[in-house]
């Protein structure tokens, strides 16, 4: 009964783009004012229901309001326009799963073809052939509306106030001052950038129509502007990273929008039907179909619970994972210089910029002993260089002679080079070999650290190097693409997976047993912590690892979910849902670990300013940081203090607060203690 009423509520709750039970309870209860337009609503979400449990579709029914929230709009306009009997309630059911079928049937079209929401599209098609029909059924009769005095009047308020009330009422169909206010205040209170967005929305669309009609009054008046504010809160909040940016898309979109909406009008009330919110639905996808096409990066990949949240997680987000998907290890052991990066001074230009140079340098940071005149005199020449990725030799040269220190071969540009395909569906290029050096054969597969040669000096080079680039051909010298290194020391700091700089010292981190064993968390492991504030026993805490439906893991507690992983040798918190204070602690305290320890090595993160901004200054950050999004930055870094001890400093960089942290390792399997400030997660003793 819990999960159908969850469903149920969401439905409402999703309206309004607000994924809340507690606000769909709200609303639910607003449209109780109108009892038998709300009871048509619950038919009509009833027969859906009933129906998706006929066909077996009850669990993706009841995961959240997403099947739901059409076939509720469409009870709403039906119970608004016929006064309810039994062949209405019959109807209505009718409509409910016709609802349903359009909304499954779209959802998936849309998903598979579009990559697109299909937002109230079903509500606008079955209200539209509900209302064309009932026109031939005469024992329909029509509502007579006959309000209380409450909510038909606007309290004295000027036209443009009121009108904004009304229209955020007329969603529900229920255009009342007084419903406005309170779906307003909703709104406000789940978050200030919807809220904004609602306003900006009205007035710019009202506005423009009131420009365009000659009538300020009669514009601000038209119940149908509840299409200006949803389209303003789904492309500036809710499908796009709040921002400077997706503000102005959102005012574009409302702008095009007007002369939709007045088309579509004109063109219904032929019919004698409501425009519904087919501006919404058109301008909308069309702008996310747009933006998506054109991979703009403000397009959301990963949506919060609210617009603030969604803004926080891109964020930190971005910040957190500067690399790119294509991945290399090292092609060396031990401590080497980055010679020339990405668009270096020399050779990596044009179509071949992305590519790295490493040498060795002594403590003065020659790259040489003697006079440096021979190959020998170079500290690489003849080391060996390893396979950066797993996969398949693709090419081999190995007849090539070395250049003499300063010559270059113009003629062989690459000299001996090893072309590995990677699995993951490019190929990594290493050149400059050493002649008649490489290990490796064509078709051969490798692992990561096979030694695939030495370093040279052959084709053009003017001294030895190991040269490394991600192409997407097999052909020698095809076009770099670009990529990042995995996993390495920079200057005592570790780096997950980022660039070097050039002229800095980078060794490989290789993947330490002892650390992997205590971070292989498997499904149904238990973790029990005593909370401790000041030494006092303040609660506890109880984890055990599931899985979710995409493969990922996460802690479970009665309150909350912490998702984790490892990859490319680091330990990562990715994200915390839910409520549990106490799971986001754990994250603040570790929000990623590599798996390879040095003394002394440290390493910066950053995590979502929710996790350490809350309350009144929380809302505020987190509205303000979509126009200025460095408010929202919460650096973390962290230092190895010992092979079992983690201390870590959060700080926040705009309101100038520091918070401390430390993580005691389990020698076994997990975390013996967790301390933030003055809260301590204790690990309980294990149990059989």
């Amino acid at each position: 009964m819990k999960a159908h009423l969850k469903a149920f509520f969401c439905s409402y709750a999703d309206v309004f783009f607000l994924p809340a039970v507690s606000l769909g309870v709200i609303i639910f209860t607003l449209t109780l004012v109108y009892p038998a337009m709300a009871l048509a609503g619950i038919i009509a979400v009833a027969a859906a229901y009933g129906f998706a449990r006929l066909v077996r579709m009850e669990k993706q029914f009841l995961e959240s309001g997403y099947y739901t929230y059409n076939p509720l709009l469409v009870g709403l306009s039906l119970g608004y326009l016929f006064q309810f009997s039994a062949l209405t309630a019959f109807f209505i059911a009718c409509a409910g799963v016709m609802t349903f079928l359009v909304t499954v049937f779209l959802s998936n079209v849309f998903l598979t073809y579009l990559r697109l929401p299909i937002l109230s599209l079903p509500f606008v098609v079955v209200s539209s052939v509900a209302y064309l029909a009932s026109a031939r059924y005469s024992d329909l009769a029509v509502r007579l509306h006959a309000d209380t005095a409450i909510l038909t009047t606007d309290f004295g308020m000027p036209f443009w106030l009121s009108g904004f009330f009304k229209a955020f009422g007329a969603v529900l169909f229920m255009p009342s001052v007084v419903v406005g206010v309170v779906l307003s205040v909703v709104v406000l209170r789940h978050s200030r950038v919807q809220f904004l967005l609602a306003l900006l929305g009205y007035y710019t669309g009202a506005a423009i129509r009131a420009l365009m009609v000659g009538s300020a009054a009669l514009a601000f008046a038209d119940l149908n502007n509840f299409n200006f504010i949803f389209i303003a809160m789904a492309v500036g909040g809710v499908f796009l990273i709040p921002s400077r940016t997706s503000y102005l898309l959102a005012l574009i979109a409302v702008a095009v929008s007007t002369m939709l909406m007045d088309a579509a009008t004109g063109f219904w009330y032929y019919y004698g039907i409501p425009v519904f919110t087919l501006p919404f639905n058109v301008v909308t996808l069309g702008m996310l179909y747009v933006l998506a096409l054109m991979r703009h990066p403000m397009v959301v990949t990963s949506m919060g619970r609210t617009p603030e949240e969604t803004l926080e997680i891109h964020l930190a987000n971005r910040l957190r994972y500067p690399g790119q998907e294509r991945t290399l290890f090292l092609p060396f052991a031990g401590k080497w210089t980055v010679w020339q990066g990405f668009d270096g001074q020399w050779t990596h230009k044009g179509s071949w910029r992305y590519a790295y140079d490493f040498v060795i340098t002594d403590e003065q940071g020659k790259m040489h002993g003697g006079e440096g005149v021979r190959l020998d005199d170079y500290y690489c020449f003849n080391k060996p260089a390893l396979s950066p990725v797993r996969g398949r030799v693709a090419q081999i040269v190995d007849d090539l002679p070395d250049s003499p220190i300063g010559g270059a071969d113009a003629a062989n540009n690459w000299g001996n080079v090893v072309i590995i395909e990677d699995p993951r569906g490019f190929f990594v290029e290493l050149s400059h070999f050493a002649e008649k050096t490489v290990r490796v054969k064509k078709g051969e597969w490798v692992e990561r650290g096979t030694v695939l040669g030495l370093c040279g000096n052959s084709g053009y080079s003017p001294q030895p190097h190991i040269h490394v680039q991600i192409q997407s051909a097999e052909a020698i010298g095809a076009a770099s693409l670009p990529f990042s290194f995995v996993s390495y020391a920079e200057g005592g700091e570790f780096h997950s997976n980022n660039l070097p700089q050039e002229q800095h010292k980078v060794e490989p981190l290789y993947r330490d047993k002892r650390l992997d064993n205590i971070t292989n968390f498997v499904l149904d492991d238990e973790l029990h912590y005593h909370v401790l504030r000041d030494g006092k026993e303040a609660g506890d805490l109880k984890l055990k690892v599931k899985m979710a439906s995409d493969g990922s893991f996460y802690f479970e507690s009665p309150r909350g979910q912490l998702y984790f992983g490892k990859h490319e040798g680091t330990f990562y918190f990715y994200r915390v849902t839910g409520e549990d204070k106490w799971l986001r602690l754990l994250f603040l305290a570790l929000p990623r670990m590599p798996l390879a320890y040095r003394e002394k090595l440290t390493w910066h993160d950053y995590v979502p300013a929710g996790l350490v901004i809350s309350g009144l200054r929380g809302a505020v950050v987190g509205f303000l940081s979509s126009l200025c999004p460095r408010l929202a930055t919460v650096k973390v870094t962290q230092t190895f203090v010992s092979e079992s001890r983690i201390a870590t400093l959060v700080a926040v960089g705009v309101l100038h607060q520091r918070r401390c942290a430390s993580v005691e390792l389990d020698r076994q399997k997990g975390f013996a203690a967790v301390t933030v400030d003055d809260v301590t997660l204790r690990r309980v003793s294990h149990e059989p």
